[in-house]
């Protein structure tokens, strides 16, 4: 979403209705699944009753943070198995508001396509260079792990096996447009993070749907 004009009220009320700490908790629990989930399953995680957890999913629908979708339980299908359940996942649009107006993705859009344009490659040694210089200075605790340093960086880190998967990329939509260039800054800004907090790890492009480009293997 662009900035560059007065705050749109729907994204305002989509916004404030994270206010709410059970909404709030429950936003986070299924923005935490790759696949969708249940009215039960957000419920218990949330520690409210099931009515209270609906009620609170379907505003954060109303609110556009939430999607929904409907399925059956697994081996139940035919006559007699009942409506499929109502599952719920993160939407995929973004909402940012600032006050007063200011229009911060112009400017990096801006930055990528001057960058881009250089053909002596000198502005993308600076750039890669620079940012794993910020990746470092981005890690505030480095005692507490490389799971929290990525997770406060805004990657939604996951564990799989001996691997750090990155459930969300901070640049997402500059890197949609913008992959090489973008891809190659997340990748150096991440070895930042990861020498910053001083663990046996390295990170390696690995782009994948619902993926960060970078992914993260302990040695």
């Amino acid at each position: 979403m662009a900035t560059n004009g007065p705050p749109d009220q729907a994204e305002l009320a989509g916004l404030s209705s994270l206010e709410d700490p059970v909404r709030r908790r429950l936003y986070e629990y299924v923005g935490e699944h790759d696949e969708p989930v249940s009215r039960d399953q957000a419920a218990t995680a949330a520690e409210v009753g099931r009515t209270l957890a609906a009620y609170h999913l379907d505003k954060l629908v109303e609110a556009g943070l939430l999607a929904t979708t409907y399925q059956r339980p697994a081996g139940r299908g035919g006559p007699g198995a009942g409506r499929p359940a109502k599952l719920y996942t993160r939407a995929e649009q973004e909402l940012a508001v600032s006050v007063p107006p200011r229009d911060y993705e112009l400017l990096a859009r801006l930055l990528v396509e001057s960058a881009e344009h250089d053909t002596s490659g000198a502005v993308r040694v600076a750039i890669d260079e620079t940012a794993r210089e910020a990746g470092m200075r981005m890690v505030t605790e480095p005692g507490a792990g490389m799971v929290v340093a990525l997770r406060e960086c805004g990657y939604e880190p996951c564990e799989s096996g001996n691997d750090i998967e990155l459930r969300n990329c901070p640049f997402h939509r500059l890197a949609r447009d913008h992959r090489d260039l973008v891809c190659g800054l997340n990748l150096h800004l991440i070895e930042g993070v990861i020498a910053g907090v001083g663990a046996g790890a390295h990170a390696a492009l690995d782009p994948r749907p619902g993926r960060c480009c970078v992914i993260v293997h302990r040695d």
